[in-house]
């Protein structure tokens, strides 16, 4: 069976067989402080060195300020949910936590802690590197307190150096934990540890960085692809029969229209071994001297290849206009349809098999 008592109106209980300890229904543990928690701190220390340590001790305790901040807020007035509070760490060995001043205005806090845990552990291995977790824990308060996005808790007064309490001053600082870690990692003062973190950084930085990389060669990919597709619409390249092909041709034809139809049509005259070549105007309104020019240059690059070029469905608009800018279309055969074309280009195929 557990046993059970309550201490500043905390219920304390145990199970000795199951080795549980809960304050007010939580895991608690408890350490003799001279020995257990001294050696504890006293290893962490060693690893990563005394500025290293300290900011990790600060950090830790800013961020363990939730359950703290929840009982202060459930009274009245500050200073009365942190009497509560004080209370509590009192019964647990934390030390008489006492608020000497506050100053809202300026939001400065000074503190003070008698017989706190931090100092007596150090004394008892006869160090000497500040109270730095409890320092935290009150910056993480009044930073809650002030409203404001960091505090820093300096300390004053060290009892492991003589003086009758720890103290701490609590300000508003423009810099945060993570500030004060860069300008150590830029010191001589940096460790090991410190190395590891702005490795990690640079690892999460460099994987990011890849990871943009590639959404951005994805992104430029799909662009690419779709500006193909829209060339092949634009510019359709169909095998109509055995060894003929034909390019309907909508809208207007400029330069890099003009270099990219040809290209297509070229690259399928060789891969078709196609003899004949059906050039569709249905689908052009307007033409003018470039466009008649890339037409005809369209034209004789494809004879070049060995396919005879016929053009199909010219509009009377067109006519007229071709005409009237002398373009000369009689070395070419032009006819009204598609169909017209089709057929004439059987004939002949089906001729030259005979």
């Amino acid at each position: 069976m557990g046993d059970k008592f309550r201490i500043g109106g905390i219920d304390v209980e145990w199970d000795a067989e199951k080795g549980v300890c809960t304050w007010a229904g939580a895991p608690a543990v408890a350490m003799w402080t001279k020995t257990s928690v001294a050696g504890l701190l006293s290893g962490f220390h060693r690893m990563v060195g005394t500025e290293r340590f300290k900011l990790a001790l600060h950090g830790g305790g800013r961020d363990s300020t939730d359950g703290d901040w929840a009982l202060i807020s459930s009274k009245p007035a500050f200073e009365e949910g942190f009497a509560a509070l004080a209370e509590v760490a009192s019964s647990a060995g934390w030390g008489r936590w006492e608020i000497v001043s506050i100053d809202a205005k300026r939001k400065e806090a000074r503190l003070r802690v008698h017989n706190g845990w931090e100092a007596v552990a150090q004394g008892a291995i006869e160090a000497d590197w500040g109270s730095a977790y409890v320092g935290g824990k009150f910056a993480g308060i009044f930073q809650r307190h002030f409203g404001v996005a960091d505090c820093w808790a300096e300390q004053t007064a060290f009892a492991v150096r003589g003086d009758a309490y720890d103290e701490f001053v609590v300000r508003t600082s423009d810099k945060s934990l993570e500030d004060r870690l860069d300008v150590l990692f830029q010191s001589d003062q940096a460790t090991k540890a410190d190395l590891a973190v702005a490795l990690e950084r640079v690892r999460k930085e460099v994987e990011e960085r890849a990871a943009a990389e590639r959404e951005l060669r994805e992104k430029l990919e799909l662009i690419a692809r779709q500006e193909e597709a829209i060339r092949a619409l634009s510019t359709p390249i169909i095998e109509v029969w055995d060894g003929v092909l034909s390019l309907p041709l909508f809208g207007v034809v400029d330069s890099q229209r003009a270099a990219e139809m040809m290209e297509r049509l070229l690259d399928a005259i060789t891969q078709k071994a196609a003899t004949y070549a059906i050039i569709d105007l249905t689908g052009v309104d307007v033409v003018d001297t470039t466009t008649a020019d890339h037409i005809g240059k369209l034209v004789r690059a494809a004879e070049l290849l060995g396919a005879k070029c016929i053009i199909t469905g010219i509009r009377p608009a067109v006519a007229q206009t071709m005409v009237q800018i002398g373009i000369d279309l009689t070395k070419i055969v032009t006819l009204a349809t598609l169909r017209e074309a089709l057929r004439r280009c059987m004939r002949s195929t089906e001729a030259g098999r005979k």
